[in-house]
């Protein structure tokens, strides 16, 4: 019994200094509950945009590049025998196509200048050229940029029409305004 009461002698104090050190823990007060109730869920439809119609295409988006009622849809002038001379009926095609590249100044055109099959292959890409080069300049005079235009002749190489008509030929005398992406 002796050696107990020696270990209890001697973790005594080791106890006493231990418990007087800390001090008494204060109970804290629990966490408030908020009372709630319950309310009424009010539901409201989702909101539908409108559906898109020709008429709310912007006529300076890609979107109106595509829309057959729009005019940028239209891509080609067509040129009178042997003439390199922009008609003025094609002026408000190419008026709005240099609006849509000026409102637009990333994109990039090609025109593609075209003969009918009657002529030399050299006398006939020349004159694709000079058709070509014809548009390029209405186009820069309504606004586009140098950069964003360039010009080349395919002659005779690329016809829409291969009968021996004047109608057919008609067809293959031509400027094509083909964007970025379209060539």
């Amino acid at each position: 019994m002796r050696p107990l009461i020696a270990v209890f002698a001697v973790a005594l104090p080791f106890l006493l200094s231990a418990c007087s050190s800390q001090p008494p823990v204060a109970e804290q007060p629990g966490a408030g509950v908020e009372e709630r109730k319950p309310t009424a869920v009010i539901t409201t439809p989702p909101v539908v945009p409108p559906p898109i119609t020709t008429a709310a295409i912007d006529p300076y988006s890609l979107a109106a590049l595509k829309d057959p009622k729009s005019i940028l849809f239209k891509r080609s002038v067509y040129f009178d025998f042997d003439m390199f001379v922009v008609k003025d009926e094609f002026k408000p095609l190419i008026e709005a196509h240099a609006k849509f590249l000026a409102n637009n100044p990333k994109l990039k055109m090609l025109i593609q200048g075209n003969a009918d099959d009657r002529g030399s292959r050299e006398y006939n890409l020349a004159l694709g050229q000079k058709r070509s080069e014809a548009v390029k300049q209405a186009l820069l005079l309504l606004g586009a940029r140098e950069d964003q235009v360039e010009s080349v002749s395919l002659g005779e190489e690329k016809p829409v029409c291969s009968e021996q008509t004047e109608d057919c030929w008609a067809k293959n005398r031509r400027g094509e305004m083909l964007y970025s992406g379209e060539f």
